[in-house]
Parts: structure tokens; C-alpha cells; sequence
């Protein structure tokens, strides 16, 4: 009784807020300029949206109509410290655009990546660069880019401002919303109720392997009913017929951060590993199979590293010398930053671990992107 008292104040805004989106009583969304595909969760963060990402991108290059075309990528730059639209460069910063839209740039670099908090005018400029010679952008850095076809908006299912005609909703296997509440005695940032406006729900950090029946009774706990395996399909609690898959973790060979590593760390039996990132439980699974963690370090999600972090790890490299010393892709945007900070010693031994995500099978990926491409096709 008194967690519902204490939720009841955001509950009922929530509500509120999504019954007047809902009606299109006093708050609207609108469409964007250009094809819209929306990748979000009703959870604070954990849910894997980068990688889901630039799982799309990969996706959409596979489909004849998006292949080959200029499919942009918008987020809001968490963190970062620029304002304005700005458009992230491989070379860029965490600081100036964000970790995660930098994450995506590096891995995807032929995709368009810009920032932006408004995500509607961001849209615009997107699809119309011109607009960027108008004084009021004149704190925009790099401006050439070509005029975008699609743009997957990260993040934005909360952003009700604007209606993408495609919304993928992420939820986490560990984290179902069945046993969660809204913040701040849960996760949830949203109400469960939302995801009935999803049009694909993504069931992500799932075991590698799964049964029929664990996916039955998994869609279930998401909202779906008579889940389909083979149609990747089942029904919301209102009729809607909704699709639902499942992803997991897969971790590539871990490479060098900073030019000039030593590669033979990689083959070391010890590992150090810290992180800044909302659960480093799996990849801790992960690195536990081929190294001995000798000591690890768990830093808040979009950790700014300082001196006195960076001390903390030297100290472990000096009690473990020959161990090698990982961290994520999005923490090594991040290190980079703060290069000149980072010693000799852990330059050379410091490793970030790639990260993707896969469908539980081929014929599950199929699925995923014929129901893209159908989508697509009939908004």
C-alpha cells in the first residue's frame, strides 16, 4: 500500500499524458518529414538500444528498397555538452556528442549521426541540411552532410512529440516489466500499458537458446498472448496482433583503444575490467571464460572518468602486470576523451570488447526483416 502511495503522483501523470497524446487532447504528435523508425523502452536505460541500432542499420542495407540509401540515425547525445544539432564525427568526442550516438558513428561510419533535443526539428534538418545556414545554427560544427531518406530515431518512444511509423520497443529478459515498478522504487519510466503501441516488441539480452515453450510463456510476461513461435507473433490484450523476437549478447574479439597497444595482452590468462554502463553482468560472464578476472571496477552508467578513477585501475595494473585491461566500446569513447590523463602502462594493455546482437535464429532474423520491409511499405 505504501509503494502505490508513493507512485501514485507520477503514475497518474503518466496517464494522464497518455491519454491527452492519445485523444490528441491539447498535447499532439506529428510526423516527421521522413520515414520514421522509433528504437525505445518504457525502462531507464540496460535494455541494449545502441546495438539494437546498429542492428537496424545492417538490417535495412539488406532490404532492396533502403539499400544503398542515406539512412540517418538521431539521438539526443546524453551527457554530452554541446548544444544545438550537431552532427557526430568518427573522430569526434563523447564529451561534444555523446557516447552511444559516437559508438554508433564508429561502427556504422557510412551512416549520417546527429544530436539533437528536439527531435522534430532535428528531423527537418535531416532531411533538409540546407536549413543549417540560418543564423540560429551557427553553433552547428560540421554541417555537410547529404539529405537523409529514413532516420531511426534512439531513444524516443517517450518523446511524444513526434509519431515514428515504425516504434520497436526494447524489454529486458532480466527485467521484465510484469515484476517492475515506475521509478523510483523500479526501472520503469513509463506505464506497461504502453507497450501495446508497439509495433515489434524485442525481448533482448535473452539466453542464446531457448524453447518454444520459454518463448511462450516470456511473451506472455511482455503482454502477448498465444505467442506464435514460427510467426514471431501473438496478441496484445486489446486484439492487436503484435510481433515479438528475441535477442541475445554476442561479444567479438576485443581490440586496441589507443594506437600503439601491445595486442598480446589479448592473450593474457588475467583481465582487469571496469565499466560504465547500467549492467556489466554479462559481459563479466563473458570475459570470465578466457581470463581470470583479477579485479573489476563499476562505475554509473555515462561515467565521466576522472584522475581519481584512473588511479584506481593503475593501482590494479601494478598488482597484476601481465593482466590485460578491458572495458565497453561505449566506455572507450569515453577514455578517449580523457587521453592525456590515461598512463603508459594502461594504453598499452587496454581493450574494448565490440558488442551485437543476434536473433535466436536465421529464420527468426529473416522474420524481423520482412516484417521491417512490410512496415516500411505500408506507412
Amino acid at each position: 500500500m505504501l509503494d502505490q502511495t508513493i507512485l501514485f503522483p507520477y503514475w497518474l501523470t503518466l496517464k494522464l499524458r497518455n491519454a491527452m497524446y492519445r485523444r490528441g487532447f491539447i498535447l499532439k504528435s506529428q510526423k516527421a518529414e521522413l520515414p520514421a523508425i522509433c528504437v525505445g523502452n518504457i525502462a531507464a536505460g540496460g535494455t541494449g538500444k545502441t546495438p539494437h541500432v546498429e542492428m537496424l542499420l545492417r538490417t535495412l542495407a539488406g532490404i532492396p528498397e533502403w539499400s544503398g540509401r542515406n539512412v540517418a540515425v538521431l539521438s539526443r547525445g546524453y551527457k554530452r555538452k554541446s548544444k544545438g544539432f550537431q552532427q557526430v564525427m568518427e573522430d569526434g568526442s563523447a564529451a561534444f556528442c555523446g557516447d552511444e550516438p559516437l559508438q554508433i558513428k564508429r561502427n556504422c561510419p557510412s551512416a549520417t549521426v546527429a544530436v539533437h533535443k528536439d527531435r522534430l526539428e532535428g528531423c527537418r534538418i535531416l532531411a533538409h541540411p540546407e536549413l543549417l545556414s540560418d543564423p540560429k545554427h551557427a553553433r552547428t560544427v560540421d554541417k555537410s552532410f547529404p539529405a537523409a531518406d529514413m532516420v531511426i530515431l534512439d531513444d524516443a518512444f517517450q518523446h511524444r512529440k513526434i509519431s515514428a511509423d515504425v516504434n520497436i520497443v526494447l524489454v529486458d529478459f532480466n527485467h521484465m516489466p510484469d515484476h517492475d515498478h515506475l521509478l523510483p522504487l523500479g526501472r520503469l519510466r513509463d506505464l506497461p500499458e504502453r507497450l501495446d503501441e508497439a509495433d515489434i516488441l524485442v525481448v533482448t539480452k535473452s539466453p542464446a537458446y531457448m524453447t518454444d515453450e520459454e518463448k511462450v510463456e516470456t511473451a506472455a510476461r511482455a503482454g502477448v498472448r498465444n505467442y506464435d513461435c514460427s510467426a514471431c507473433e501473438g496478441e496484445r490484450r486489446n486484439g492487436r496482433r503484435q510481433k515479438l523476437f528475441f535477442t541475445f549478447i554476442a561479444y567479438d574479439t576485443p581490440r586496441p583503444v589507443f594506437e600503439g597497444a601491445d595486442t598480446r595482452f589479448i592473450y593474457s590468462k588475467k583481465a582487469i575490467l571496469f565499466t560504465g554502463i547500467a549492467n556489466d553482468t554479462p559481459l563479466r560472464r563473458y570475459l570470465s571464460d578466457s581470463y581470470k578476472l583479477v579485479k573489476s571496477f563499476s562505475f554509473p552508467d555515462h561515467h565521466a572518468f576522472s584522475k581519481g578513477d584512473l588511479r584506481k585501475i593503475d593501482s590494479a595494473i601494478k598488482a597484476w602486470p601481465t593482466a590485460a585491461v578491458a572495458t565497453t566500446q561505449k566506455d572507450a569513447c569515453r577514455m578517449r576523451d580523457c587521453k592525456k590523463n590515461v598512463s603508459p602502462a594502461m594504453q598499452e594493455r587496454l581493450f574494448e570488447v565490440p558488442i551485437r546482437v543476434e536473433f535466436q535464429s536465421p529464420e527468426e532474423r529473416l522474420e524481423f526483416k520482412e516484417t521491417l520491409a512490410g512496415m516500411l511499405r505500408r506507412s
